[in-house]
């Protein structure tokens, strides 16, 4: 790959008669790090040049299940649309006839002129559907976390966040002004041992517990009695982000805490509208005086433009289809037990995924991304996630399921991953993984007290119609 010198330098023009001047323009040494981004012998060149950059592909129509990419039709095994809403006509309806009545934004922030009837409908329904007093809605799910952490979390205060945090949390934690101490993945004796030095060194302070509900990468289950027990025993509040979990496990798809039958005593829940709600935007709940407070003081509700219309009324209706069909988690969670074992039983590293996320580990970057693009020439898209996402050496596809998929969508899957696996040296022919990572506390494990709870699925796929079975 060429690349131009950054250091740009111009000449000026002369005139017949006149010296020649030259004036050299530097570009700010502030962008040297972009200019070297491209150089080529970095990851960015390399992949490019091969054509295995797996990021910022463009879908041209999306079905759900299926969709086209470069005038192709692929299943898609890389969404976060769990419940499978995003091309349900009813769903689309809602989101038309709140444009024909609201417009297409609002313009401004929910502080000003930004509320609709709307918003404090869906603020209500959340609150109902979680359990708790209140909710707040925020644009995004990113900014949900964010603006509830800095809000809540001083510089008198401390967070405990664990380290396999989404980046939202993290950034929370940044732009608070508390003290940050991050305790090991799911390693609550590291947290207790990090709560008991605080309850000694600094009595006062105000404590947050911050940490996923459910996992984006490995797919597991936050430890979240263990972790009320010591948010009781320490005096420290509980916020869970529950971006991959609600609409996904517990009781009517009520995310992690209503899984152990503790939702009540959670302080606050958080959680997105671009995953299973089909739509974009956040929300926290929690009791009533802290949802206010949340709402008068977090910059990123008070000075962000608010969710329009069409993304509200998509969420309404995605929530009365959850509560109306509540086969449809009963089928998502029949789906990822039969992946789970189908990929473990080709030979795969699952690790200990517990939910629709299921990573597969791959090994080194170079072949991650060659495993990607040969998963994609069959027709298969899943993400690509290397580090800093996830340790080095642990590379992985990360596939996650939708409600809607079929029985032969799911046996191409396996079918594509088999033979790319086989192909690059990850499974080996007689049927088990070369090698196995189990890094960060993701051994392989059975299935855990939390997804014994959880499913609903009482067997596996049947019917499949080219032989692969939970034994696959």
């Amino acid at each position: 790959m060429t690349q131009s010198d950054p250091r740009r330098s111009q000449e000026t023009a002369t005139s017949q008669g006149e010296d020649t001047e030259t004036a050299t323009k530097s570009a700010p040494s502030l962008f040297d790090k972009c200019h070297k981004f491209f150089d080529e012998s970095g990851d960015y060149a390399k992949t490019k040049d091969a054509d295995l950059y797996p990021y910022f592909r463009p879908i041209e129509r999306n079905e759900g299940t299926s969709a086209i990419m470069n005038g192709r039709e692929i299943i898609m095994a890389g969404s976060n649309n769990y419940l499978g809403l995003t091309a349900d006509p009813r769903v689309k309806e809602a989101a038309r006839d709140a444009v024909a009545k609201y417009g297409t934004g609002c313009t401004g922030s929910r502080f000003l002129n930004g509320t609709l009837d709307l918003h404090l409908r869906l603020e209500e329904r959340l609150a109902d559907f979680m359990g708790k007093d209140e909710a707040v809605l925020f644009s995004t799910g990113y900014m949900t976390n964010e603006g509830v952490i800095q809000a809540l979390a001083g510089r008198n205060d401390i967070i405990f966040s664990d380290k396999d945090n989404h980046a939202c949390i993290v950034q929370g934690t940044q732009v608070s002004l508390a003290d940050t101490q991050r305790y090991r993945h799911n390693d609550l004796e590291h947290l207790e041992k990090l709560l008991r030095r605080a309850q000694q060194d600094r009595p006062d302070a105000g404590k947050l517990i911050a940490t996923d509900g459910v996992f984006s990468m490995s797919g597991t289950i936050a430890r979240v009695p263990e972790l009320l027990d010591l948010a009781q025993q320490y005096d420290a509040a509980l916020m869970l982000d529950d971006a991959h979990a609600i609409g996904v496990i517990g009781p009517g798809g009520r995310g992690s805490a209503s899984t152990f039958g503790r939702s009540d005593e959670v302080d606050i829940i958080t959680g997105t509208f671009s995953k299973s709600f089909s739509s974009l935007g956040g929300f926290a709940v929690g009791d009533h005086d802290v949802i206010e407070f949340i709402r008068h003081e977090a910059s990123a509700h008070i000075f962000s433009a608010s969710m329009p219309p069409a993304n509200t009324a998509t969420v309404l209706k995605c929530l009365d289809i959850l509560e109306e069909e509540p086969e449809r988690l009963e089928r998502l969670w029949e789906i990822s037990d039969y992946m789970r074992d189908g990929f473990r039983n080709l030979g795969f590293d699952v690790w200990n995924s517990e939910t629709p996320i299921i990573p597969v580990v791959i090994g080194d970057m170079n072949t991650c991304f060659q495993f990607w693009r040969d998963l994609l020439d069959n027709g298969v898209f899943v993400n690509a996630v290397v580090p800093p996402a996830v340790p080095p050496g642990q590379t992985l596809m990360r596939t996650s399921y939708m409600a809607t998929h079929s029985n032969d969508e799911l046996d191409q899957i396996l079918d594509a991953f088999h033979k790319v696996g086989k192909q690059h040296g990850v499974i080996g022919s007689n049927g088990h993984a070369v090698s196995e990572h189990h890094a960060n506390g993701h051994a392989r494990k059975g299935r855990s007290s939390a997804e014994n709870v959880n499913s609903p699925a009482t067997g596996h796929m049947k019917g499949s119609t080219n032989g692969h079975s939970a034994a696959a």
